[in-house]
């Protein structure tokens, strides 16, 4: 097995590459990693069905202990793949509070970030 990432793979089932191509992707790819489904409505109006989240997103937790919660992203962490709320914090063991990580892949995008003009165009483009 390679060890540098490849653009050229494909799919695999082996967990082990599927794990060792996300831990390997360039920030590009890492990007489109970080995803999550639009709501109905977004669904209709855009004619997408995910788009890579962002810092502003309103999202809804769809999966977990958390289910049914809204919030704001507050921090998107591209090199562990995984996004912070701001209403999702836990305690730590000293009393103070911190954002918890949560995978994108449990949300669902309901009111979107529309501040940066490449995702305005992204948006409008045409499947």
């Amino acid at each position: 097995m390679k060890k540098e990432w490849s653009r050229e793979w494909v799919r695999s089932i082996q967990p082990r590459k599927q794990r060792k191509y996300r831990y390997n992707a360039p920030l590009h790819i890492r990007h489109k990693l970080v995803s999550a489904h639009l709501s109905l409505e977004l669904r209709k109006k855009y004619g997408k069905r995910s788009i890579p989240l962002r810092k502003g997103d309103e999202v809804k937790i769809m999966r977990g202990e958390f289910k049914g919660l809204k919030g704001i992203i507050e921090r998107v962490d591209l090199k562990k793949l995984k996004v912070y709320i701001d209403t999702l914090k836990t305690k730590k063991s000293d009393g103070s509070e911190v954002l918890r990580a949560i995978d994108p892949s449990n949300l669902m995008i309901t009111s979107l970030n529309l501040d940066d003009k490449m995702r305005l165009k992204v948006l409008e483009r045409k499947a």
